[in-house]
């Protein structure tokens, strides 16, 4: 059985109580049992809203509807609360201007839902020892959505990936898409989807070398 989280009616502890009626008028303080009759001759429920009162503060209400204002106010602030989740994008060293944008625009579209961006940058054989190029893509993106992002992490070096994390600028709407740009094509989309497969296929690729 769910936890009755209010006393109600006889199950009210307290000897006398302060009520509250139906109608928002203070009807002061009386002993628990003629409160509760009140209750009883509205048709209504006696509920201990305030039981840390001296003494408890209670309402005369329909009990059953109060539950489910109760329960439809704890479902509106759970889909009010903001669940942030760190996505990760990424890119190489060498990454080109296009691909640079296909990326930019698919951490825009993370940001304008609330989500943070954990860039990558993967460095394969001797391309570690440069690490400025690196660091050099990830100011560009982050030159790109500097009106609407701010830096949780700056570059920092991971082994071989070089990673710097983003969040959306706090007050600031994120536009998925930038002035004069057309919502992206399914060949634009699948494009982005194949870019990440071959980074993918390139990073096992090294890895077996």
């Amino acid at each position: 059985m769910p936890k009755q989280t209010h006393r109600v009616n006889k199950a009210i502890l307290s000897k006398e109580v302060r009520v509250i009626a139906d109608d928002g008028k203070q009807l002061g303080i009386m002993p628990t049992h003629i409160a509760i009759r009140i209750a009883e001759e509205k048709g209504l429920d006696l509920v201990e809203v305030n039981p840390k009162g001296a003494p408890p503060v209670c309402k005369i209400i329909d009990h059953g509807r109060f539950k489910y204002e109760e329960a439809r106010k704890k479902r509106t602030a759970k889909r009010k609360q903001n669940i942030v989740v760190v996505k990760e994008v990424k890119l190489r060293p060498k990454t080109d201007t296009h691909d640079l944008q296909v990326k930019v625009r698919a951490i825009s579209r993370f940001m304008a839902g609330g989500d943070k961006a954990k860039m990558v940058i993967i460095f394969r054989g001797r391309e570690i020892v440069h690490p400025e190029t690196g660091k050099a893509v990830l100011l560009k993106v982050l030159q790109e959505l500097a009106e609407y992002a701010v830096v949780e992490q700056m570059p920092q070096m991971e082994g071989r990936r070089m990673t710097m994390i983003i969040a959306p600028k706090p007050g600031v709407k994120i536009p998925v898409l930038r002035k004069g740009e057309k919502a992206p094509t399914e060949d634009e989309l699948k494009e982005e989807r194949e870019l990440e497969e071959k980074e993918q296929r390139e990073a096992e690729a090294a890895e077996d070398e």
